[in-house]
């Protein structure tokens, strides 16, 4: 438990997802804080830190209190340009501070918040506990149309579970969370097993119905459970990351069980089931947009591949106009992709349509919203939205012949462009 009183002001993380570190609380003022870091990754020599989540509380009522958090050695410390902190009275609805700023000089993101009750928590991002994980598994369980299961047991002894809908031939793998602090790749699971199996009222649309008939999903709503309790940004309980365990690198073995279980069974299992497509669920740091990473890098990039993510990425632009084709991270030159990553291993072992999406921390420049930002509930609607980028591709995934010479203009892949952080040296 970190802690610290200010003229009645108390600031403690000693709960699911907590991380926050009290350097000195001694005036409303000025709270300074730190995050505390992941333990050290063996591979990429360093302790990651970046999420934070944390309670104030004790007579701030309605009183301006300036925070200021040194992040100035953070894992993406530059990411924090344009970030605005996320508060919440209820833990429930989550808002954002408009008042946030961050002094590249100096390292220290400041923001003054009058909050509107004497209690109220402060995150990153809208935090999604293991109870909440809890309670969506108990949904799709308790669904006639879904199957649960462990398929393995992390390092705290928790359990890896999987969800499994549909009874197509086709294989759609979805997974979420391997890195922990990315809350919103989970509410996008919600999103997501919620459409499939009509868990929002209503019961399934045609086109789940539809889809179900010629596709099975295996989806894991959390790859690190144990990195999200523990208040982890990017690793496991030993400190794994696990977008990095998914092939050995030089003498660095992985994925190992005594290290890296969850991405061990995850593959085991994908192995037993074959893979038609695979999508990778993330947040990320710096980017103000939704994007998908694709395969060009991979050994099996081909005219093939190719088509498939571009038919693929303009289908869900087309289906839920917050994600976008334009913006992604630079492409990997031809031969170069690092298949110790999830996306790049699934793509190149299944020879089959492998992405990575990622959602913003801050506001969605496709479409701001200042007073929620990017948030839970446009995370749980990109999630939905997938269904009908999967029904839009499925014809092709396992098509024989050129399909690419017949499709429409709409569908041609682009090649995107990374969008740099305004204030970020080029």
């Amino acid at each position: 438990m970190s802690g610290g009183t200010s003229e009645g002001v108390e600031v403690t993380c000693d709960f699911d997802a907590g991380n926050i570190e009290v350097v000195d609380s001694s005036s409303i003022s000025n709270v300074s804080l730190k995050v505390r870091a992941d333990p050290y990754t063996e591979l990429e020599k360093k302790a990651h830190k970046q999420w934070f989540y944390f309670r104030a509380s004790g007579g701030i009522k309605g009183k301006e209190v300036t925070y200021n958090l040194q992040c100035g050695d953070c894992s993406y410390a530059y990411a924090f340009i344009g970030t605005t902190v996320v508060y919440s009275t209820d833990r429930k609805e989550w808002k954002r501070v408009a008042a946030t700023s961050f002094d590249k000089a100096s390292g220290v993101m400041t923001w003054k918040h009058a909050a509107p009750s004497d209690v109220c928590w402060y995150a990153y991002f809208a935090p999604y506990s293991h109870e909440q994980h809890q309670d969506l598994v108990a949904a799709c369980a308790s669904s006639p149309l879904a199957s649960v299961r462990s398929i393995g047991k992390t390092l705290d002894q928790r359990s890896l579970d999987m969800v499994t809908v549909g009874e197509g031939p086709l294989k759609v793998w979805v997974i979420h969370r391997q890195h922990p602090g990315e809350s919103q790749a989970e509410w996008f699971a919600e999103g997501l097993l919620g459409r499939l199996l009509g868990l929002e009222g209503g019961g399934q649309d045609g086109l789940v119905r539809s889809l179900l008939r010629d596709v099975t999903f295996h989806i894991i709503p959390s790859m690190n459970p144990d990195g999200a309790a523990r208040g982890h940004l990017r690793t496991n309980a030993c400190g794994a990351n696990l977008n990095r365990e998914w092939a050995s690198t030089g003498d660095y073995q992985a994925p190992t069980l005594e290290r890296s279980p969850e991405v061990y069974y995850t593959l085991r299992e994908m192995d037993a089931t074959g893979v038609d497509a695979f999508v990778d669920v993330h947040g990320d740091e710096a980017m103000p947009y939704n994007f998908i990473a694709g395969g060009e890098g991979c050994p099996n990039w081909n005219q093939r591949m190719k088509s498939l993510q571009g038919l693929f990425v303009r289908a869900y632009e087309r289906s839920n106009p917050d994600m976008q084709s334009k913006y992604s991270y630079e492409p990997d030159e031809a031969g170069k992709a690092n298949l110790a990553i999830c996306s790049n291993q699934v793509c190149s072992r299944f020879d089959c349509l492998g992405v990575t999406l990622e959602m913003p921390f801050k506001d969605c420049k496709s479409n701001p919203d200042p007073v929620f930002g990017w948030s839970p509930a446009r995370s749980k609607a990109l999630g939905r939205s997938l269904v009908d980028a999967i029904a839009y591709s499925k014809p092709y995934l396992r098509a024989e012949g050129s399909f690419w010479e017949t499709l429409p203009e709409w569908d041609a892949y682009i090649c995107p462009v990374e969008s740099k952080v305004e204030g970020e040296s080029a």
